[in-house]
């Protein structure tokens, strides 16, 4: 539910699906006992039944995130001046240094 208060309107639609400061989502109780300011028009917009779920995009986008996700982390590589020789071995992103 979200408010335009130009046009005088409360919105009633379907769950957002990302945090909105400006919109609430309601209970199917409290979505159907929901009543606006005198003067003001309630607008109900009914979810599309074939819209449910998750779309192509979405499924591409996780496909996409978990093939980026297993992709090896590129391995940073020192300059020579930088070395301090005192590298011993890697594991992952970090690096063990000999106590000398």
């Amino acid at each position: 539910m979200t408010y335009v208060y130009a046009d005088q309107t409360a919105v009633l639609g379907p769950l957002a699906t990302y945090a909105e400061p400006h919109a609430y989502d309601l209970c199917d109780t409290h979505s159907e006992r929901l009543s606006a300011p005198r003067g003001w028009e309630v607008l109900r917009l009914a979810p599309d039944p074939g819209a449910q779920g998750p779309s192509t995009d979405d499924l591409l986008a996780l496909a996409d995130a978990v093939r980026e996700a297993g992709r090896p982390a590129p391995v940073a590589r020192v300059a020579p001046v930088d070395e301090t020789g005192r590298e011993t071995t890697r594991r992952g992103h970090l690096r063990v240094l000999s106590s000398d």
